[in-house]
C-alpha cells in the first residue's frame, strides 16, 4: 500500500512543481536545472561513494564488519536513483540523502521503527545458519575416516580399450560394471 501511494504521489509531486517552476523561470530554464542537479548530485555521489569505500576497506583492513559504510551506501545508492530521476521532490530526497547526519538519522528512525520486529542472533566465528556457536563449544564431534582410491595399473596408456567401445578409457571409473 506504502509502495502504491509513493508511485501515484511521487510524480504527482513532480509534475505539479514542474508546471509551477516553468511558469516562474520558463521551460528552458527548468530543463537547465534538472540536468545541473543530475550532473552536480552525480559528482557529489562518486565523491561521498568513494569516501565510504575507503572507510569500509579500513574497517576490513582492522578485522571489523563495515555496518556503518554498508548502511551508508545503501542511503547512496537510493540517493544516486533520486538524482537521476528527473524531478524537483526527488533531487530534493537525493541531495538530503547526500548529508551524512541526514543519513545516520534516518537510518535510526528506521532501526528503531524495526527493532522490535527484527530479531538478530550472531553465531560466531565459523557457525552456519541456524547455529549458535562452533560445534566443538556444543559437544558435537564429528569422525570419519578418508580412503584413497588409485588406479589398478598407472601405467597403462590413456586410450586403453578394454570396454570394446571407442573412444572410451578402459580404465575410468564410469566404464567399471
Amino acid at each position: 500500500m506504502l509502495f502504491l501511494l509513493i508511485f501515484i504521489l511521487v510524480p504527482i509531486i513532480e509534475i505539479a512543481a514542474f508546471i509551477k517552476i516553468g511558469d516562474i523561470i520558463g521551460l528552458w530554464p527548468t530543463l537547465g536545472c534538472i540536468v545541473l542537479t543530475a550532473v552536480v548530485g552525480t559528482l557529489l555521489l562518486r565523491q561521498q561513494g568513494l569516501s565510504v569505500l575507503r572507510q569500509a576497506q579500513g574497517s576490513l583492513h582492522d578485522n571489523q564488519v563495515p555496518v556503518d559504510s554498508v548502511i551508508h551506501g545503501a542511503f547512496l545508492l537510493v540517493s544516486g536513483a533520486l538524482l537521476l530521476t528527473p524531478g524537483f521532490f526527488t533531487d530534493a530526497v537525493g541531495f538530503i540523502l547526500l548529508i551524512p547526519p541526514a543519513r545516520k538519522a534516518i537510518a535510526h528512525a528506521i532501526w528503531n521503527r524495526l527493532k522490535d520486529r527484527v530479531h538478530v542472533h550472531h553465531a560466531g566465528p565459523g557457525a552456519g545458519p541456524g547455529t549458535r556457536g562452533r560445534a566443538e563449544d556444543r559437544g558435537i564431534v564429528i569422525e570419519g575416516e578418508a580412503v584413497e582410491t588409485v588406479d589398478e595399473d598407472p601405467a597403462a596408456p590413456e586410450n586403453d580399450d578394454t570396454s570394446g567401445k571407442s573412444g572410451s578409457n578402459g580404465s575410468s571409473p564410469w566404464n567399471r560394471s
